[in-house]
């Protein structure tokens, strides 16, 4: 075949075909992951502005350590802990089942809490620029530290919180080694996960779904991204 005829035929059949696989249920898929991204997003930037407000504001014992610990833990990949999360969710499982093996709730818990140490650095440098006179005078007037933080910290520090998001969507939705371990049953699985399998086994290699599948995928990251 030559280089001109490569691309003289052109179709949209995979993309209908996605919807109608009875083995790789595509749209549950996307769902799935959709609401795991959304999930793990907001969780992250809800959990990592309290952490980041409470290492730049207060001071407490710890604190030091605190920070340095948050810089050692981001030297080591979470694939190193996959082994170590497998356990720990097999064993979780057997008290509490919505916290074990194949749960998508157990899936964001371990995103949120690989992605903790990073985001809470990021937004502790970004706290730290915004005066602390701004929290003085609020104090003043009688504000608490709950005050502070919602209705006057976290809409001067919106960029740093639309980055998080935005990170920790794209992060989550391309993310396959952890994912792939958490979750057993095909229905529950994500897009990172469930395209993987039109193109892992020898003899059943079927780009055209891929690639379709691929495509379909970027976009709420691009819907993500430029809402953000």
């Amino acid at each position: 075949m030559s280089a001109n005829n490569l691309f003289s035929h052109v179709a949209i059949d995979n993309y209908f075909q996605l919807f109608h696989l009875p083995e790789q249920p595509y749209g549950d898929w996307y769902i799935n992951t959709i609401v795991i991204g959304l999930s793990t997003a907001i969780s992250s930037v809800f959990v990592g502005a309290l952490a980041a407000y409470a290492f730049s504001r207060l001071r407490f014992a710890g604190r030091r350590v605190g920070l340095l610990a948050l810089i050692l833990l981001q030297m080591f990949p979470q694939i190193l802990s996959i082994v170590a999360i497998y356990l720990l969710l097999t064993n979780i499982g057997y008290i509490v089942p919505a916290l074990g093996i194949d749960s998508q709730l157990a899936l964001i818990c371990v995103y949120l809490g690989g992605a903790l140490g990073t985001n809470t650095y990021l937004m502790y440098g970004f706290f730290n620029t915004v005066p602390k006179e701004i929290d003085e005078a609020a104090k003043i007037d009688g504000a608490g530290h709950a005050r502070i933080f919602f209705t006057i910290i976290l809409p001067l520090v919106t960029p740093i919180l639309a980055v998080i998001a935005l990170l920790s969507f794209i992060g989550t939705v391309s993310e396959y080694a952890v994912a792939s371990t958490v979750l057993v049953a095909p229905q529950k699985q994500t897009l990172a996960v469930g395209l993987y399998a039109f193109v892992s086994q020898q003899f059943s290699q079927n780009w055209g779904l891929f690639s379709a599948g691929a495509v379909l995928a970027a976009v709420p990251v691009v819907i993500f991204f430029l809402f953000l």
